[in-house]
């Protein structure tokens, strides 16, 4: 290669890595220039009840609104974790599809055992509402609007403040408060019933948080609660097809329901599993996540449903 030809191939590759560098800045620049819009807003850690620490917080709640509007309804979450573990943050793609679909969402803590009892468990989900109901209007939210929503021993736990009324009672509020019930593959809603048929490591984690009393079984069991003069919100009850303990269970509160005159709605969600049923909840394909829209468009008032 003489010493010209060489020096035009460096001079081209000075000048193609020129023009790279440049575009790559303008790029830089452009993106800087033209932020992502965030598609909602969120609030993190905003106290339920300011008497009582959990870690670094007080039990608190994370908010997912909305970027405008006002008067959406609001959904509050409650995570699973067999009373004993589970965090508020883990939502996955939740706040994405609630909000893009005009809800706002409300992921909550509570106490975790050995720290508090299932009972308190259910009592903090009750105060967490009192919270979203009084607080709504300031977040862009329709107190008037307020679902359920729960995963294993968080549907346990929504199933039963949706049924028993002393849990709201206690927060001077009704069981009318709320305006539909979304279970996700819960396996505890009749107590009794799970704990004689359960193999030994589900029987030990039955009897580690509801104890050996017969008399506490009925009393934590949702489907204890069922009958034509509550008034029971509506219930979707979806579980993993192939989980032979949550079908059982969701199949019997289902029939419980129904023949109380209680609207309900069974979901048997094939292929899934018990952690996917719930990481998978806002994705597009997700066949759960298409009835969850489609049981909460139905119980909404048509006037609001807008």
């Amino acid at each position: 290669m003489t010493d010209k030809s060489f020096f035009n191939t460096w001079s081209w590759m000075i000048c193609v890595l020129s023009i790279m560098y440049l575009a790559l800045f303008n790029a830089m620049a452009f993106s800087e220039q033209q932020p992502v819009l965030q598609k909602f807003k969120t609030i993190r850690n905003i106290p339920y009840d300011t008497t009582i620490k959990l870690g670094k917080h007080f039990k608190s709640l994370d908010l997912y609104t909305p970027a405008s509007g006002k008067n959406h309804p609001i959904v509050i979450w409650v995570h699973g974790g067999g009373w004993k573990i589970g965090d508020k943050r883990g939502v996955n793609n939740k706040p994405q599809f609630f909000t893009d679909h005009g809800f706002i969402l409300a992921s909550i803590n509570y106490r975790l055992y050995p720290q508090a009892t299932y009972d308190q468990q259910a009592q903090d989900v009750a105060e967490a509402i009192y919270w979203v109901q009084e607080h709504a209007k300031k977040y862009g939210g329709n107190a008037d609007q307020i679902f359920l929503m729960g995963h294993s021993a968080g549907a346990h736990l929504v199933a039963l403040v949706s049924t028993n009324p002393a849990y709201l009672k206690r927060e001077s509020l009704s069981l009318k408060s709320i305006k539909g019930t979304i279970l996700l593959d819960g396996a505890g809603y009749d107590i009794s019933e799970r704990i004689r048929t359960a193999g030994p490591t589900a029987k030990k984690l039955y009897t580690t948080i509801f104890g050996t009393d017969e008399k506490t079984w009925k009393t934590a069991s949702p489907i204890t609660y069922i009958h034509e003069k509550q008034s029971i919100p509506p219930f979707l009850i979806v579980h993993v097809a192939e989980r032979a303990e949550s079908r059982r269970q969701s199949e019997s509160l289902e029939k419980n329901l129904r023949s109380k005159g209680i609207s309900s709605k069974l979901v048997s969600a094939q292929g899934k599993t018990h952690l996917t049923i719930n990481r998978e909840i806002g994705l597009s394909d997700d066949v759960p996540t298409q009835k969850i829209l489609e049981f909460l468009k139905n119980v909404r008032k048509p006037s609001e449903d807008k």
